[in-house]
């Protein structure tokens, strides 16, 4: 082992050492039970709804035992960070109501590339003890030693015989480090440990795994600056010194869990808790597949931003994934119920669209037609700036046209499934947005069925007679009467019977006014429709439609 002067050298004079990194983050004192969480995104890419939806499990796991939930940015792989993540950290889950409960505190910072002191101390503890060495292995003769691994098909790693620098003489490491040669710091696997583990998991009870053997890297290159440890070590000094009793992650994280056990023993820790998340899935043609950034564009969260799906009403539904019975009580209760860690499934749930837009639905038609307005306006302003000009210049109209068939009824529509369905289904309510939203009115007028001559007909016997009636039925009989002076049959069954006898029935008459105040076949009542935008506005459309 080297000598303890040599290795001091290496690090900064002014490195603190362990006992005063214990005495500068203390145990917490919190109620007993109280979960301590936390969620480490990378900053590598964008966040996946499954990390959404590890970082929901977590803050409710905290907030629900009276602990605390974290949020730390894990950016040691700095060469592959993209530009702008931690901005979409922010909006991601200040959109979703996922920020830390500590965003500043005693126990930050909360960057790992701000933690370096930190992780060299213990890096420096582990080589003075001897469970760590140096390693000036080239990229060349590591790659020859999986070379020769391949061929003798024996398993890939750096352990035994094939870790070259572990049983080096301290003169042979004293040299290389004379001639300034680059080295990691690699952990020193125990040799006398058993080939398999086992460890409790609070979501999957007792599991066994085969034994870490690789003495894995735990600081990277002296050539690079700031001296950045690897993932694994700077968990486990990070989750240490902030007191994290949870580590509540992916299963893919199962397989690292022997080291991570290795470290955490090795450097004296108290063992967290760990419980592994079955993955989100996807149905696809013969079977299911986990959902994937790069082919499912609703894996990344900035999708549902995008599509201004509310916050509340994709919670619900993830809450539901995470605790199935959620998922058949009413919003606001799934909000409020504690997730247990025992009703989490070890299969990964599916991801389905179909069923996150009627719970949204479902959501939004809980709104009064003032809190719709707000929330449109507010995604329209990020993603829609001609909507959102509309909105402001108009936001009577607007309020009204949300309330129909909404405001005052048993079972209101459901037409709004997240956000940006605002402008295909209410655009046409706003005279500013009606051409964009209903097309050219030769193209509604296809869509009846009805010769030009018989339109215009219909149009201008209609217009004349024109009275902006409040109740229904007497609004309606002005189709009626305008429909039988241009000779519509009085019903679809008289006109099927007889199709030559007339231009039409009573539906393509209805339907003809449909499309000039809607521009499509489907919609609303009329009626309410036609209070909404007003006789002038009703009889400039219908004009219109004439030609």
């Amino acid at each position: 082992m080297l000598d303890r002067t040599v290795i001091d050298s290496l690090f900064p004079a002014d490195l603190p050492e362990p006992a005063q990194l214990e005495q500068q983050y203390p145990p917490r004192q919190l109620p007993e039970g109280a979960m301590v969480t936390r969620l480490g995104p990378s900053p590598t890419g964008h966040v996946h709804i499954g990390g959404l939806y590890v970082g929901l499990i977590n803050k409710d796991l905290a907030g629900h035992s009276n602990g605390k939930y974290l949020l730390r940015i894990e950016d040691t792989d700095q060469a592959r960070e993209v530009e702008g993540a931690a901005d979409q950290f922010n909006r991601a889950f200040g959109y979703f109501g996922l920020e830390a409960d500590e965003p500043e505190g005693e126990y930050g910072p909360y960057f790992q590339s701000q933690r370096e002191t930190l992780y060299l101390t213990y890096v420096r503890e582990l080589l003075r003890e001897g469970k760590a060495y140096l390693c000036f292995a080239t990229p060349e003769e590591l790659a020859d030693i999986r070379a020769r691994q391949e061929a003798s098909k024996a398993p890939t790693g750096y352990y035994g015989r094939w870790a070259i620098w572990r049983h080096q003489s301290d003169e042979d490491t004293q040299k290389a480090l004379d001639e300034g040669r680059p080295y990691v710091v690699r952990f020193k696997t125990p040799e006398d440990g058993p080939l398999r583990i086992s460890f409790d998991d609070a979501i999957r009870g007792k599991l066994q795994h085969e034994a870490n053997r690789n003495d894995a890297v735990i600081l990277k290159s002296s050539a690079s600056s700031p001296r950045l440890p690897t993932y694994h070590f700077a968990h486990a000094v990070d989750d240490h010194l902030m007191r994290v009793t949870h580590v509540i992650r992916g299963e893919e994280w199962i397989s690292s869990v022997p080291l991570h056990l290795q470290l955490f023993e090795a450097l004296g820790f108290e063992q967290v808790t760990y419980g592994h998340i079955a993955p989100l899935m996807k149905m696809i043609p013969g079977g299911k597949r986990k959902l994937s950034k790069r082919k499912d564009p609703e894996a990344g969260v900035d999708f549902y931003i995008e599509q201004g799906f509310p916050a509340p009403a994709v919670q619900y539904y993830l809450r539901g994934l995470a605790n199935g019975r959620l998922a058949e009580v009413p919003l606001a209760e799934a909000l409020s119920t504690p997730l247990q860690l025992s009703e989490f499934g070890v299969a990964g749930p599916l991801v389905d669209l179909v069923k996150l837009e009627g719970m949204s639905a479902d959501y939004i038609a809980t709104l009064s037609s003032e809190q719709v307005y707000e929330q449109v306006l507010i995604w329209a302003e990020r993603f829609d700036a001609e909507l959102a000009t509309v909105l402001k210049a108009d936001k009577d109209l607007a309020v009204k046209a949300i309330g129909v068939e909404r405001e005052g009824v048993e079972n209101p529509r459901k037409d709004l499934r997240k956000w940006s369905d605002f402008r295909p289904q209410y655009g046409f309510f706003l005279p500013a947005l009606f051409a964009d939203a209903t097309g050219p009115a030769d193209e509604r007028v296809a869509a009846v069925g009805l010769r030009p001559e018989v339109v215009t007909a219909f149009v201008n016997t209609f217009v004349e007679g024109y009275q902006h009636l409040p109740e229904q039925p007497e609004w309606f009989n002005q189709i009626r009467e305008a429909a039988a002076k241009n000779d519509f049959a009085p019903s679809p069954k008289e006109f099927k019977k007889n199709p030559d006898a007339y231009p039409g029935s009573i539906r393509e008459a209805s339907q003809l006014v449909r499309v000039g105040l809607t521009g499509s076949t489907r919609s609303p009542d009329l009626h309410a429709i036609a209070l909404v935008l007003g006789a002038d506005e009703v009889l400039r459309r219908l004009r219109a439609l004439a030609g």
